[in-house]
């Protein structure tokens, strides 16, 4: 049996506005702070970082708390991947 493994589609730019467009602003911050916090995290590795770590953990948690109330898959991961 073969197995193909499933690649992802690209969205064109105008289908990824409308799709924008029905996202709520809050929801849209939330989610550029989400992957802004998970990136920082990934920076603060070494145990000299850890309150900066501490911090963007706090502040990637608060994100991904307006995310998830918007729809369930939305949180991002520390590492930056989706949940």
């Amino acid at each position: 049996m073969i197995s193909i493994e499933p690649t992802g589609v690209p969205v064109p730019d105008r289908v990824a506005a409308l799709i924008g467009a029905q996202v709520p602003e809050h929801v849209l911050q939330a989610e550029v702070e989400a992957t802004n916090q998970a990136y920082c995290i990934s920076l603060c590795r070494k145990p000299e970082y850890a309150e900066a770590r501490e911090h963007a953990l706090s502040e990637l948690h608060r994100a991904n708390k307006v995310l998830a109330k918007h729809h369930p898959k939305l949180p991002v991961r520390p590492n930056g991947v989706a949940a």
